[in-house]
């Protein structure tokens, strides 16, 4: 038999102990501390908060979580305690499933061969040239002119040009200081 319960957890007091740049993770840990205590888990493992929760939280950004928060809580049989905001019902992330490739001479084997599955952006090219829209014959026409064209004329190249020399300047010849001829 699963316990539900409805809480408004206060976590101001939690996030006014650390600097601001650190105050909606310590509103989290400050939930699941307060989960902890109110729901006799010890674990605090088998804590999980809901994805609507944890918006709320983060909705403000890192340096303003709100004050309190109302939480719907269930305690499952096998212990683990499900939080998510008040009106809102916990949903469950599924993990995707991982295919593992084959590594080192297996995986190679395979990939040289061609055996096994292909990623997808191959499949879609394969698709995509199985089935042309339309097929454009000038395209083809103008590639062939073009390979034709280079071996027609030949490569002019630039010569480089000598780098001039920038004239130097003389200075203008040092002037004698005027001495005033106050006597």
């Amino acid at each position: 038999m699963a316990i539900e319960r409805t809480y408004i957890i206060p976590l101001r007091r939690e996030w006014l102990k650390v600097p601001k740049y650190k105050r909606a993770k310590k509103a989290v840990a400050g939930l699941k501390t307060f989960l902890m205590r109110h729901m006799k888990q010890d674990d605090i493992k088998k804590i999980k908060l809901g994805e609507y929760l944890n918006k709320e939280i983060w909705k403000r950004g890192m340096k303003s979580p709100p004050h309190k928060v109302k939480v719907n809580v269930i305690k499952e049989d096998d212990g683990i305690v499900k939080a998510e905001l008040f009106g809102k019902k916990y949903a469950e992330k599924k993990a995707p499933e991982k295919k593992e490739k084959p590594t080192g001479i297996a995986g190679k084997l395979q990939s040289a061969l061609g055996t096994g599955e292909k990623p997808k952006k191959e499949e879609e090219a394969e698709e995509k040239e199985e089935k042309p829209k339309h097929e454009k014959k000038a395209p083809e026409k103008k590639e062939e002119k073009k390979e034709t064209k280079p071996a027609d004329k030949p490569v002019k190249r630039e010569e480089k040009k000598p780098e001039h020399k920038k004239p130097e300047h003389k200075s203008p010849a040092k002037e004698q200081p005027k001495t005033s001829q106050k006597r």
